[in-house]
């Protein structure tokens, strides 16, 4: 089983995640790099500096629920339990990663804040925990590196029963910068963007 290992606390959201960023076909790191940072919970409202507030287990912030609204979304359908605020988390992060400017993660951190001064440290921190999930992911599931074309699938360390095709990923381009970093004197791990592979066919 490939959630095993994790604390029952977290189950949902790493499930809910997955299962979001497979439907929306993003990188499942990005999504689980991002739940694990916005750390919400279910019903909660943290009120920001801005006046603005940050809602639920994705805390997605009130000032998108104009958007949402026009589908019908609401502030409860936000700050909800279970894998709907994930799905829409993820459908965001899909529409900064396909319309938005700037490298991957300049993209990826809009979800929390398109000023350049948030998004940096926002975007800094998402790279490691992306890097960890990957690493996490690759171990438990049948994952493709997107920013390859034509790339092998990584077979997990471990057998687990999950059955996979392969499929195709919009195109995401890799910043020219996705090479290892140094900072601080130590080696920042690099994220590659990894998709599930979900698989409807016996």
């Amino acid at each position: 089983m490939p959630f095993i290992d994790l604390p029952p606390q977290l189950k949902e959201r790493v499930v809910c995640s997955i299962s979001a960023a497979v439907k929306y076909a993003v990188p499942a790191n990005i999504v689980l790099a991002v739940a694990e940072k916005e750390a919400g919970k279910p019903g909660q409202w943290v009120r920001n500096s801005n006046g603005t507030h940050d809602v639920g287990p994705m805390q997605f912030n009130t000032s998108y629920l104009s958007d949402l609204a026009r589908y019908g979304i609401t502030a409860d359908d936000v700050a909800a339990a279970g894998c709907y605020p994930f799905d829409l988390a993820a459908w965001r992060i899909r529409g900064h990663l396909k319309n938005d400017k700037g490298d991957l993660w300049s993209k990826a951190a809009n979800y929390h804040s398109r000023t350049p001064r948030y998004n940096a440290v926002y975007r800094s921190d998402l790279r490691v925990k992306a890097a960890k999930w990957a690493d996490w992911l690759e171990g438990r599931f049948v994952t493709v590196d997107v920013t390859k074309a034509g790339a092998a699938r990584s077979l997990p360390a471990t057998q687990v029963s999950v059955s996979v095709q392969a499929t195709r990923l919009p195109a995401v381009a890799a910043p020219a910068a996705a090479k290892r970093q140094i900072k601080a004197g130590r080696e920042v791990p690099e994220y590659v963007p990894r998709k599930l592979i979900r698989n409807d066919q016996p």
